[in-house]
């Protein structure tokens, strides 16, 4: 079995005929333009490919996310909270969140200047959202992804500054879930997302929750620019 081959006009093939090996492949080819992205993530599809290569879109067996209701932040975490100069703010430096990510990851070249290309087109349109961490006036952290209805699709973080993407996430966990929202994607499992406390979820278990999250709704008040006020946590 081979992934099937797109161009610019195709629908996406149903994510349960993604390949087995490697891990969730589904789909070569067609463009990054708006449109056919937000049909991905719509679909539990999110594309991931090096400079070199065509556009790979990939739906993975397992998926790994976060329920919202089961959101928990360690004692040493909430201390650093507590007490942390950083700030938190969201959708105030989408361009600055993304660019970090690369430039962190030039060894990995996913978010190469067309995939940037197509998420500042996606955070023009309102679908793309930032969360940055600053020290005074420079942004040492942050993250980005997709919101699908009541779902955050998580694509990259970064830090410069210890645990500042988990500042990040823990404070944009608290504001989305404020608004309405029930769930963090984080696509493929890694130690940082484990030590998020993210798990990992049968793909159909994980399309049934973003069909569910599809049909919500949050107000645009979650994505205005502002400060995410850190909480006084138990």
């Amino acid at each position: 079995m081979q992934a099937i081959l797109l161009d610019t006009d195709s629908p996406f093939p149903a994510v349960n005929l993604a390949l087995d090996d490697p891990n969730g492949l589904l789909a070569i080819g067609a463009d990054l333009n708006p449109t056919r992205l937000i049909s991905a993530y719509h679909h539990g599809i999110f594309p991931w490919f090096n400079e070199d290569q065509p556009v790979l879109w990939w739906s993975p067996d397992p998926r790994i996310g976060l329920s919202l209701s089961m959101h928990t932040i360690n004692k040493s975490m909430r201390k650093f909270i507590r007490k942390t100069p950083l700030r938190v703010t969201i959708n105030t430096s989408f361009e600055a969140v993304i660019r970090n990510c690369a430039a962190l990851r030039a060894n990995e070249t996913w978010i190469n200047p067309n995939m940037i290309e197509a998420y500042l087109k996606l955070h023009q349109l309102g679908h793309a959202h930032s969360v940055e961490v600053w020290h005074q006036q420079h942004l040492v952290g942050g993250l980005y992804g997709i919101a699908v209805g009541s779902m955050f699709c998580g694509e990259s973080m970064f830090h410069l500054e210890s645990n500042a993407s988990k500042l990040a996430f823990h404070l944009f966990c608290y504001h989305f879930k404020y608004w309405g929202g029930s769930y963090i994607d984080g696509q493929v499992e890694n130690s940082h997302l484990l030590s998020l406390g993210m798990q990992n979820l049968p793909r159909a278990q994980f399309i049934t929750k973003l069909n569910l999250a599809k049909l919500d709704q949050i107000s645009s008040q979650c994505w205005y620019p502002q400060e995410l006020k850190q909480c006084n946590y138990p």
